[in-house]
């Protein structure tokens, strides 16, 4: 499959499902659009950029509905989504997406104001999530080569819940994936 063709996939899959709810005030295509701006309004390198307009792709790959936390169900989206990534983007941009979980219960480990910080639908879905890290989970994370990318990514995360934001559309992203996108085989 051609880049074009992998990106137009996904950017797709944003059209058809990402005008779902996830338990914020914004849905997954805004979510996705606000956290991919405000890593490039930071300067964030391109790999970091990608990795927060893809984030949550996971979500967009399940039917298990739109609020599922509320039934007591995590489907693991970081995984599910950075194991259908992993087949066509760069590892840099692809761990990152795989560790922003793990990254949300290190920094409930690490800072107290970041726990009592977290939204409703956050601190629910932590619960489901394993809590915050134990010292020895966190000790092993700090190792982790993608642990900064991935922390940067969670704040990201977080920030992007914002109401009503106007943001560039998928296809002003389309340069920053591009790049990224591997080579087929």
């Amino acid at each position: 499959m051609a880049d074009q063709e992998i990106i137009d996939q996904l950017l797709h899959l944003f059209r058809e499902r990402g005008h779902r709810q996830y338990g914020e005030q914004v849905t997954e295509s805004e979510h996705a659009l606000q956290c991919a701006t405000f890593a490039r309004q930071a300067g964030e390198p391109a790999h970091l950029v990608a990795a927060c307009l893809l984030h949550d792709y996971g979500h967009l790959l399940h039917n298990l509905g739109e609020q599922i936390a509320d039934q007591g169900i995590d489907a693991r989206h970081e995984n599910l989504g950075a194991n259908y990534l992993a087949r066509y983007f760069a590892e840099e941009v692809v761990e990152p997406i795989r560790l922003h979980v793990r990254a949300k219960r290190y920094l409930c480990w690490k800072e107290r104001a970041y726990a009592d910080g977290l939204s409703d639908a956050s601190r629910q879905s932590l619960s489901l999530q394993g809590g915050s890290m134990s010292d020895a989970e966190a000790r092993a994370f700090e190792a982790h080569p993608h642990f900064a990318s991935a922390v940067s990514l969670r704040r990201y995360d977080d920030m992007g819940k914002v109401a009503e934001m106007v943001t560039p559309s998928f296809e002003d992203f389309r340069s920053v994936l591009e790049p990224f996108v591997r080579p087929s085989p």
